[in-house]
């Protein structure tokens, strides 16, 4: 179990809560973060917010994965394929100077951590992990297929981490039905709401999730194991990516 801090810095995290922001404007400021934190001006930071829907495509989005109606898409730099990201969906950008020696798949599987801690708390204690493939899912049930509850993206650029997670608390599953989510096509996309069958807002989550990311990261929350049992891919077919680019 890991139970030391990932940060370079020891002082405290900053949270900012920032509402709706547009999908470029909130790059910008998470550039701007990055720069400073680099630069040693500035300190770690938890950027929290809702975006209008806006489809981004990271950098292994093949032309098959983007929407099919041709909704316009964000070409972004983050690892992965594409994914969907609007209203009814926290999204969070940790803008953090990561201690050496680096380890990126340390990091990324603290912020599983954390949101898989927030979608237990939530009251859905089958959330975990499923090998090969980044995120927090849910297993396959004689009804449905392994589910994503949330999603993960990352970048890391002298040493300082970029991007971040979506968690679906109450969005509008539907616009993933004009994607490929992640380039993933045997498994499901799901919600808070859909899977507790209540409205779940993502003003209801984002205190817990804003302090299960802090907790992680600094060694207080340690990563454990949360395996969500994955259906064998058909003989001769694999399936899986490297967990820190889906």
């Amino acid at each position: 179990m890991v139970t030391r801090s990932c940060r370079r810095s020891t002082e405290p995290l900053r949270i900012d809560r920032l509402g709706t922001v547009e999908y470029r404007a909130a790059w910008d400021v998470q550039r701007a973060n990055a720069d400073a934190r680099r630069a040693g001006t500035g300190p770690d930071v938890l950027m929290l917010l809702e975006h209008p829907s806006v489809y981004t495509a990271g950098k292994r989005t093949q032309p098959e994965d983007r929407p099919t109606d041709g909704s316009p898409v964000v070409d972004v730099d983050r690892g992965g394929r594409i994914t969907w990201h609007g209203p009814g969906q926290l999204v969070g950008y940790p803008i953090v100077g990561l201690a050496e020696p680096l380890d990126v798949v340390d990091f990324v599987r603290r912020l599983e951590e954390a949101l898989i801690r927030v979608v237990h708390d939530a009251g859905i204690r089958t959330a975990g992990r499923v090998n090969g493939r980044s995120g927090v899912w849910l297993p396959a049930d004689d009804r449905r297929p392994e589910r994503k509850i949330a999603a993960i993206g990352v970048r890391v650029q002298g040493g300082v981490t970029l991007h971040g997670f979506a968690l679906n608390c109450e969005p509008d599953l539907a616009a993933y039905d004009r994607i490929v989510p992640c380039g993933i096509t045997d498994a499901g996309v799901t919600s808070l709401s859909a899977e507790l069958g209540r409205p779940v807002p993502v003003a209801e989550i984002i205190d817990a999730a804003a302090t299960a990311i802090d907790a992680v990261l600094d060694g207080t929350l340690p990563v454990a194991e949360h395996t969500v049992p994955h259906a064998a891919a058909p003989a001769g077919l694999d399936l899986r990516l490297h967990p820190t680019l889906q």
